[in-house]
């Protein structure tokens, strides 16, 4: 196997030029210090058009924006709230803040993400909410999900944070929860270095979200210099999703047929990551990839990735693998999410963007590591 090492630069958001002239704009008109602006209503009044949403509140990150996405809904001390068992920690940790109890429920085999059937089992008289994530690249069942909570009367709580710009049944992510969320952390698609907002057609949790944020100005702003640099990221989000749906369909031509690793799509992305009309339909902050083999091995396979200079990590810690039982309920046998803690790896957007031939350098690096992984555990 070649010895070549890859030196991927942490993605600029913008370029440098574009950057400074924003900052120069914020200099001569002073709006870098103002409390509120038009930058930030711009940013609102885009993200309201993209969404189709009636309310948008912004604020200082995607954590800020689930606890307000949780109190809008109600939830408050000895509700249950629903999630994955494979989910990002901070919206566990969200519910427990609140007083309320996480329900850690099942994923669909092979995918991070929500198993309607185990969602339904779970519901209880205390269940207020669903937290619905789509994760690396790939879609919630928020069809199945909403009929479900539609029917018991339950708030579905829709976590876009790694997916703006997606497509999913002709709606943006974002567009379909009671609530949705997105982050515009510094790693993010989206990035202002932190911020968040949280989206809404209902005028009840957008009132409830006032109420707890505004205590004489907003207790959680996102900054005008932030808004600023996020408003022209976010008109070229869809030609950079569009670049980086193309890098996956190269990444899963080169991993096709591969004993040893998959590359894990929703079924309605897997034929036609790109719609006729050119909108992506799914947004790869990061894309996700199941090792056939233990943890061990994956966690190997993801050292050796890094030295080579390809940023392939393990996936999620699986939640009930790091809380005390006591802070939490389950339902349900817990074997996919677990299996996906052990096996599943996530490589970063940064790789997506690299020329076509480094990108297919890099497929048959990670193919030919994790084969001699997988043949060493047979």
């Amino acid at each position: 196997m070649s010895d070549e090492t890859f030196d991927l630069c942490p993605p600029q958001a913008l370029p440098a030029e574009q950057l400074l002239e924003i900052f120069r704009q914020l200099i001569a008109d002073g709006s870098w210090q103002r409390y509120s602006g038009p930058h930030g209503t711009a940013l609102q009044q885009l993200l309201l058009h993209r969404h189709q949403r009636q309310h948008c509140h912004l604020c200082c990150s995607g954590t800020a924006a689930m606890e307000l996405a949780l109190r809008a809904a109600g939830v408050e001390a000895g509700a249950e709230v629903i999630l994955s068992a494979y989910d990002f920690k901070s919206n566990f940790i969200n519910i427990l803040m609140l007083g309320a109890r996480p329900v850690l429920v099942d994923t669909v085999p092979d995918l991070p993400v929500l198993d309607p059937v185990a969602v339904e089992a779970a519901i209880s008289p205390s269940t207020r909410a669903v937290i619905a994530s789509h994760l690396h690249g790939l879609a919630a069942p928020l069809s199945a999900l909403s009929e479900i909570a539609g029917r018991h009367r339950i708030t579905i709580i829709e976590d876009a944070c790694q997916n703006p710009g997606a497509c999913l049944a002709g709606q943006p992510a974002g567009a379909r929860g009671d609530l949705a969320i997105l982050s515009f952390g510094g790693s993010k698609l989206l990035t202002a270095g932190r911020g968040g907002a949280v989206l809404t057609d209902n005028p009840q949790f957008a009132q409830r979200i006032t109420l707890h944020t505004q205590r004489g100005n907003d207790a959680w702003p996102l900054s005008e210099l932030q808004a600023a640099v996020l408003l022209p990221q976010l008109q070229q989000l869809d030609q950079q999703n569009r670049h980086r749906a193309a890098a996956v369909r190269q990444l899963q031509a080169a991993l096709a047929d591969s004993p040893a690793i998959s590359l894990l799509l929703s079924p309605e992305f897997c034929s036609t990551p790109v719609n006729p009309d050119g909108i992506a339909t799914a947004a790869f902050y990061k894309v996700a990839l199941l090792l056939h083999a233990g943890r061990i091995a994956r966690d190997e396979l993801s050292a050796a990735c890094i030295r080579k200079g390809i940023p392939l990590h393990p996936g999620f810690t699986a939640l009930h693998t790091i809380h005390a039982k006591s802070r939490f309920r389950t339902s349900g046998s817990l074997t996919n999410a677990t299996r996906l803690a052990e096996q599943l790896l996530v490589l970063h957007h940064s790789a997506l963007l690299q020329p076509g031939a480094e990108l297919r350098q890099m497929a048959n690096h990670i193919r030919t590591l994790a084969e001699l992984r997988h043949s060493a555990t047979w």
